[in-house]
């Protein structure tokens, strides 16, 4: 699996089944970078979630939606409800311990 990047206008489709987590990031932002080779490494090793990507400089509508004011904000979503909502970096671990009560 990839990290699949989504725009305002695919991310509702993208979002709607099953389980998914998107990273609101920027190319400017430094913990953002540190956070993109955490979510591609979770991506092949947690097959059932749907791993998505938006830059928040290119999609205005879909972060302003969600009130995001600070990146990389992490937006969990199950079968299209928003479950949980994470600020900053994170590790492997901590994210794959949060994605696992969904699972």
């Amino acid at each position: 699996m990839t990290v699949q990047e989504v725009t305002d206008s695919n991310f509702e489709e993208a979002s709607k089944q099953g389980l998914s987590i998107t990273d609101f990031w920027a190319t400017w932002c430094g913990p953002c970078k540190m956070q993109s080779p955490v979510l591609e490494a979770l991506s092949s090793e947690m097959p059932q979630v749907h791993f998505l990507k938006m830059d928040v400089d290119q999609n205005k509508e879909t972060p302003a939606n969600f009130g995001i004011r600070a990146i990389p904000t992490l937006v969990v979503k199950k079968d299209g409800e928003i479950v949980d909502r994470i600020t900053g970096f994170h590790n492997k671990e901590q994210l794959a311990k949060i994605l696992e009560k969904y699972a």
